[in-house]
């Protein structure tokens, strides 16, 4: 630092710097008061700020790299692919229902569906014949079934309007009575218990209650 000052003494000297009464005012007075008499100065700032830093050299900007146009249309029609394959998932299971495990076959027995199939030998042109005529021997029977209960009911529901017209021509106040609800039996009410009662020597057992439920 002192070979600084004497090297802006010598160039003051030699009328190279300005000396601080031919400064301009608006310089620092408390930077030209620290300095010592006879100095010379080219700024207004105190001669401590002086600091020796490394020097920044300047570096060309990185030229660009050229995309082909080809390139990124690729590329944004992977990035649309990929949207539209998302959104087809989605849509597909929006309205999927929670399943039912009474409904839902096991991966398990899909598995084993091969082994499960029974080889059944192929039935002889007797024993298919012999099961044809069963098969209309019991619809020919069912048939007749059917006819029977059909000519019953219709013979009770004519037995039933013939008596009510005798009992109508006989007197009215009967036949009301025959064709209204009937009183006894309809409504029908009951009154008891609305809970089993306990039994005094049950001895109940101990043990945990585990909820097994699924949570969706």
């Amino acid at each position: 630092m002192n070979a600084l000052r004497n090297i802006f003494q010598r160039l003051g000297a030699s009328g190279l710097l300005l000396s601080p009464r031919n400064c301009p005012s608006n310089l620092n007075v408390a930077t030209r008061a620290a300095e010592p008499a006879g100095s010379t100065s080219f700024h207004n700032a105190a001669t401590n700020n002086f600091w020796m830093t490394s020097p920044l050299c300047a570096e060309p900007l990185k030229k660009k790299k050229r995309i082909d146009p080809a390139v990124l249309k690729a590329r944004e029609e992977r990035k649309k692919r990929r949207l539209e394959k998302t959104i087809r998932q989605l849509a597909k299971n929006a309205q999927k229902l929670k399943p039912i495990d009474e409904m839902v076959v096991s991966k398990k027995l899909l598995q084993e569906e091969g082994l499960r199939k029974r080889k059944l030998q192929p039935l002889g042109e007797e024993e298919e014949d012999r099961r044809a005529l069963l098969s209309k021997s019991w619809t020919r029977y069912k048939g007749y079934q059917y006819l029977a209960e059909q000519d019953k009911l219709t013979t009770m529901m004519l037995s039933q309007q013939t008596a009510l017209r005798e009992l109508r021509a006989e007197s009215e106040d009967l036949f009301q009575q025959a064709v209204s609800l009937e009183g006894l039996s309809l409504p029908f009410t009951l009154k008891g218990p609305v809970f089993t009662p306990p039994k005094p020597d049950y001895v109940s057992p101990d043990g945990d209650y585990v909820d097994i439920s699924r949570k969706w």
